[in-house]
């Protein structure tokens, strides 16, 4: 399973590098045609608003799996195995919850907006909440696996204190 993970975040990087291409070549493209040529192109705002919103989801996913979100160890730290466990146990459980809160919003909102279409674009808006479900479904899958690891015992004690400091990458 942490390979298919692994894998799958790389994957996203790859995802994530083209959106930010296509994000770059829009709006200095834009930026060209307006002050070059006195046009522009119509979709390129919305389109470059739609890719940062999907990039922003897709490396929040990656960040997830690399421990790499801001968090604040300190306590844990200092906790003995079993104490450091139990926060661990505590933390992923409360994140699982507000992970669903996120997914099922994003799956109303990716409904209800299907039939809706974009100003510039004329694409489904439900292309823009669907990035929601991605990640609710992404977060849950690594969340449940990291919880899995540790319920099991397969987690070694420094896995236990899930945020990773810059050095220690």
């Amino acid at each position: 399973m942490a390979r298919f993970l692994d894998l799958y975040c790389s994957l996203l990087k790859a995802v994530i590098a083209a959106c930010l291409l296509v994000m770059v070549v829009l709006v200095f493209g834009n930026v060209v045609l307006r002050y070059g040529f006195n046009s522009g192109i119509a979709i390129s705002e919305e389109l470059s608003r739609w890719l940062l919103v999907w990039l922003t989801f897709l490396g929040a996913i990656v960040a997830l799996r690399g421990h790499a979100h801001l968090g604040v160890d300190t306590l844990v730290r200092m906790l003995p195995a079993t104490g450091k466990r139990i926060c661990f146990i505590i933390n992923y459980c409360l994140m699982l919850f507000a992970d669903w809160l996120l997914l099922s919003g994003s799956w109303r909102q990716t409904i209800i907006n299907l039939g809706d279409r974009a100003p510039a674009t004329g694409l489904s808006m439900a292309i823009f909440y669907a990035v929601g479900v991605i990640f609710g479904v992404s977060a849950g899958v690594i969340l449940l696996y990291d919880l899995y690891r540790v319920i099991s015992g397969q987690a070694s004690e420094d896995d236990l204190v899930a945020v990773r400091e810059s050095e220690e990458v």
